[in-house]
């Protein structure tokens, strides 16, 4: 689904050049859900950055879904993330004016979709998130987690194959962000490749895979704790 190989990005200023990913390698297959955890400055939001096709790599080469991303121009990358990529801010990024509903239709509006199959992609994602009976209520009606949870409507809305998450329950308390996890882990249950940037180490524990971002490099922890649970239990 993803994979990257070698990827480093340098940020160039006249007196410094600073290294936010080097020799970055991952592969996340389909159908994975893995958490992305690591100290602030360590490149988890260059990582998704990059996943996501906002900005460019400096070295490396980088396959989504079997596209070879470095060889696009701007217009294709555009094309191929708002076919194939979710986004999910930590901050929601709704728009205060605008209901619910009309919230998940402006993307879909851009991308040219029929005004039938937006009534039936907003009436499902809404369902989905359990704010069927809320599509009319502004944003500012709702709780975070509500509005949590319209944003990951607004993602699925846009079918994508894959789903970025940035801090999604950053701003929310621990009941809140325990059930937007849930809702995650149903949609990921459902089909959906998630990448998830978490600071919270109970959120981080409940996906299948964790891995770490030190230092602009990969440490893939599910993979060291195992091995280190097998060397316990050989020296016990």
């Amino acid at each position: 689904m993803l994979k990257m190989n070698n990827i480093s990005k340098i940020y160039q200023t006249e007196m410094v050049q600073t290294h936010a990913l080097r020799d970055f390698t991952l592969q996340v297959d389909e159908g994975e859900f893995i958490a992305v955890t690591g100290p602030s400055g360590s490149g988890k939001t260059t990582f998704l950055n990059i996943a996501g096709m906002l900005e460019p790599f400096s070295e490396g080469e980088y396959l989504l879904d079997g596209i070879d991303v470095g060889k696009l121009n701007d217009n294709q990358r555009a094309d191929v993330r708002n076919q194939k990529i979710g986004f999910i801010f930590q901050g929601f990024n709704l728009i205060p004016d605008l209901n619910l509903y009309e919230n998940i239709e402006v993307p879909l509006r851009y991308r040219g979709i029929k005004a039938s199959e937006r009534k039936r992609r907003i009436e499902q994602c809404l369902e989905q998130v359990g704010l069927a009976s809320r599509a009319k209520h502004l944003p500012q009606q709702l709780s975070g987690g509500q509005q949590q949870r319209v944003a990951i409507a607004r993602a699925l809305a846009g079918e994508p194959r894959f789903l970025l998450a940035d801090e999604p329950t950053g701003n929310l308390d621990s009941l809140m962000a325990r059930q937007v996890m849930e809702l995650l882990e149903q949609i990921n249950r459902d089909g959906a490749t998630i990448v998830m940037v978490t600071h919270d180490p109970e959120l981080a524990r409940r996906a299948p895979r964790n891995i770490q971002v030190v230092d602009g490099q990969l440490a893939d922890f599910t993979l060291y704790q195992g091995a280190q649970t097998i060397k316990s239990a050989a020296g016990a």
